[in-house]
């Protein structure tokens, strides 16, 4: 036989039997762990190579970028061959349908999610906010939405990085402070100062790309080619993994709009979606409470969606319990024991089987070779089977990355081409709230700092008055004591805050402010 899949089934290995992952449990959800090296990656290519022939897409990151070349026919390689031929079938080799994806828009087509979609709770912790910091962050979504989303059904307010700076200070600006706190809560500067320079931290990591329009439509995912096969998307992650906190949040991110944006379905014959979390122990990794009770949720949840989820981790200890329990498909590759959490992780992973009573399976956990894994798959009336000793089907497609000419051609020949390429601005907070300011600034002009009226002179006359001088028509000559100060600082606000702050200090001495009153 050259292709042993079944119907309904997907051939993963062979220990005295052939191990099948039944489709029907595919939404089960699933684990896949294994030191380095011990070969998680081959496992993973196999099971996405399975679920699409069945027409089932696939997504998964690819943090090495050895995964990209499941778009690429394989090689009939001695190792493979042999290893076909001792679990029973004729190796060959076959392609599959890929899109490439980059948070960064480099290696595929760009994602991008408004900041609005993002929310406060997963945005705080990209951000890595305190609780205080937070709040601020919640009540600026909280302000955005009241003030511009009842319009508007997609609340076109908070779309990207410099939305989200806008409304921070328009909020904390001296004479907004005290009119939103009373409707909000307080709004402290130092806090708002402490969450935009957390936002210039992210800005510099390369992230700015990912907030913003054209968003992503999910159902973008679940694309099938002409011969019915389920498309397998791959996101260059390599990038991204320079900012861990930043992959697992996205990630988590991607999975929640699945789960609020699908329909449900209950369970199918075979999933709508596969999704594979490469390197999960980022994503549960210093998670607070409130994170980790919404991954749960999501995982315990989705699988009604029609997604099945499989985390890719290193140690079965990197997933708390509460979500390891809902993941019933497993492929466990070799553990070393050198040290006591080794150890304690080689019984931990043992004892989340089904016991075998012909295995000692904490003891061969450490003696598995490479391409080998203890697996247990969903059965009958889904339960798990009991767990074996099994070799790994070797892929069909390419074990290795594709050159940056194969990635480029692949994408030129994409169905999405053209759909994300090109980032699109709309009016929102910034635009909005910039009229607002200027709107509100010198009887519907904008104050410029400089000469001439600017903001040197608008200042400049105000604590002239105060010190016995006008705005205007001051006498010639020598200036007193009073006016040289009064320059000073005029001159000092301008120049340490810049135009932008200066307007708001002149608003907020004025009591002048454009647009809604307050």
């Amino acid at each position: 036989m050259t292709n042993p899949d079944r119907d309904g089934k997907i051939f993963v290995g062979k220990s005295d039997k052939l191990e099948m992952l039944a489709l029907a449990f595919g939404n089960r959800h699933g684990l896949v762990t294994g030191a380095t090296g011990t070969g998680k990656t081959v496992t993973l290519q196999t099971m996405a190579e399975g679920f699409s022939r069945a027409g089932v897409p696939v997504f998964a990151a690819d943090i090495k970028g050895d995964l990209s070349g499941i778009a690429e026919p394989g090689e009939a390689k001695e190792a493979f061959v042999k290893r076909a031929k001792d679990i029973g079938f004729e190796y060959e080799t076959d392609e599959f349908p890929v899109m490439f994806w980059d948070l960064f828009g480099e290696q595929g087509h760009p994602i991008r999610a408004t900041v609005f979609e993002v929310g406060p709770l997963l945005l705080s912790r990209i951000l890595d906010l305190n609780d205080v910091q937070e709040g601020v962050l919640n009540i600026v979504f909280r302000y955005a939405d009241d003030e511009f989303g009842k319009t508007d059904a997609e609340n076109k307010g908070l779309i990207d990085l410099k939305d989200l700076r806008e409304v921070l200070s328009y909020i904390s600006s001296s004479d907004q402070a005290k009119a939103i706190g009373s409707r909000y809560g307080n709004v402290a500067a130092a806090t708002v100062g402490a969450v935009q320079r957390q936002l210039l931290v992210l800005e510099n990591q390369g992230a700015t790309g990912f907030f913003g329009e054209p968003a992503l439509d999910i159902n973008d995912f679940m694309k099938k080619d002409r011969d019915g096969r389920g498309y397998i998307n791959i996101l260059a992650a390599d990038k991204l993994m320079a900012n861990p906190r930043l992959y697992g949040t996205f990630l988590l991110w991607l999975l929640s709009e699945m789960f609020e944006k699908l329909p449900e379905v209950g369970d199918l014959d075979k999933p709508k979606l596969v999704f594979f979390f490469d390197e999960a122990h980022l994503l549960f990794n210093d998670a607070p409470k409130a994170l980790l009770d919404k991954i749960e949720q999501v995982v315990r949840l989705i699988r009604s969606k029609g997604v099945g989820v499989y985390f890719v981790t290193q140690n079965p200890l990197d997933v708390p319990d509460k979500v390891l329990a809902q993941l019933g498909n497993r492929a466990q590759h070799a553990l070393r024991a050198f040290t006591p959490r080794d150890q304690k992780a080689v019984r931990a992973a043992a004892e989340t089987f089904r016991p075998n009573p012909k295995l000692n399976t904490a003891q061969v956990i450490t003696e598995l070779g490479k391409g080998e894994a203890l697996v247990s798959f969903l059965e009958g009336n889904g339960t798990p089977s009991m767990v074996d000793r099994a070799l790994i089907r070797p892929p069909s497609a390419r074990v290795g990355p594709v050159s940056a000419e194969e990635r480029k051609a692949i994408i030129a020949k994409s169905p999405l081409k053209g759909k994300y390429d090109t980032a699109v601005d709309p009016e929102s907070a910034f635009e909005i709230l910039q009229k607002r300011v200027q709107g509100g600034a010198a009887g519907g002009e904008p104050v410029e700092a400089g000469e001439g009226g600017g903001i040197l002179d608008t200042l400049g006359g105000l604590f002239g008055g105060i010190f016995g001088r006008g705005a205007s028509g001051g006498r010639r000559g020598r200036m007193s004591t009073s006016e040289v100060f009064a320059k000073q600082v005029a001159r000092s606000v301008a120049s340490k805050v810049g135009n932008e702050v200066s307007r708001a200090i002149v608003r907020g001495v004025l009591g002048s402010l454009g647009g809604k009153g307050r």
